[in-house]
């Protein structure tokens, strides 16, 4: 059911079963899958296409005129968020991928070349420049900022309020003004691993390598001959980091 209300430029491809409310703008090249539902005065522009089951909901603004923009199944986008929408200074944008499963609350805004793995939450007003890579799982606190070109990890947990200017590695919760790692995120692994002596691994290895300050060496090292993959995946990511 589309709104009477709702502009579609010719060309948008649109399913049957598409719910979009009043007062909606669906630019050109606009692929909405079945299941999608738009509240009011969401505005969709460039190469979008979102994927089954998304919901997003009133003031929107997603894309523009040059822009492409992938949005995977079941995720949920809450008011006044803005995804792409600003045109970067070079005119060329990279393009933008939020994953499956993920929940983008109030005031979110996303620019030019951000990659977002499944089942993130990026709760109110958080704010990811150019580049910015979350991987599976990521939760940000409301009111953060990720500067341009840094990597979250997956399973991070970042608190509220926080600066992040650096890569933080898998599994760790970060928050302050320059954030920095201040644990594991315990609660996220046990809710991932069956295993609990994958968990007591990474807390060993966690100790080792970021204990007074990042010793890359020993983490390549552990990245090349450790068994256990969950220890491979944080001491590779560490090693490769742009950590200080």
């Amino acid at each position: 059911m589309i709104h009477e209300t709702v502009t579609v430029e010719d060309g948008a491809t649109i399913a049957d079963d598409v719910v979009i409310g009043p007062f909606c703008h669906i630019g050109k090249n606009v692929t909405l899958a079945g299941g999608c539902k738009l509240e009011s005065n969401v505005i969709l522009k460039g190469k979008l296409n979102v994927a089954n089951d998304v919901r997003i909901f009133s003031f929107t603004s997603i894309g523009h005129e040059n822009s492409k923009i992938s949005i995977g199944e079941k995720t949920h986008i809450r008011e006044f968020v803005q995804i792409g929408s600003q045109d970067d200074e070079n005119k060329n944008p990279k393009k933008i991928v939020i994953g499956a499963n993920s929940f983008l609350m109030g005031y979110v805004q996303i620019l030019s070349g951000v990659k977002m793995g499944d089942f993130c939450i990026l709760t109110n007003a958080v704010r990811l420049y150019e580049n910015v890579k979350c991987e599976e799982r990521v939760i940000i606190g409301g009111l953060s900022t990720v500067e341009a070109n840094n990597t979250l990890g997956t399973g991070v947990m970042v608190g509220g309020a926080s600066f992040v200017n650096q890569d933080m590695p898998p599994f760790t919760l970060v928050e302050g003004n320059r954030a920095t790692v201040k644990g594991l995120n315990v609660v996220g692994l046990r809710r991932r691993m069956k295993n609990k002596d994958d968990i007591e691994e990474i807390k060993s290895i966690f100790k080792r390598i970021l204990r007074d300050s990042t010793d890359k060496d020993l983490a390549q090292e552990l990245a090349t001959d450790h068994e256990n993959e969950y220890v491979k995946m944080f001491a590779s990511f560490v090693a490769s980091s742009n950590m200080r």
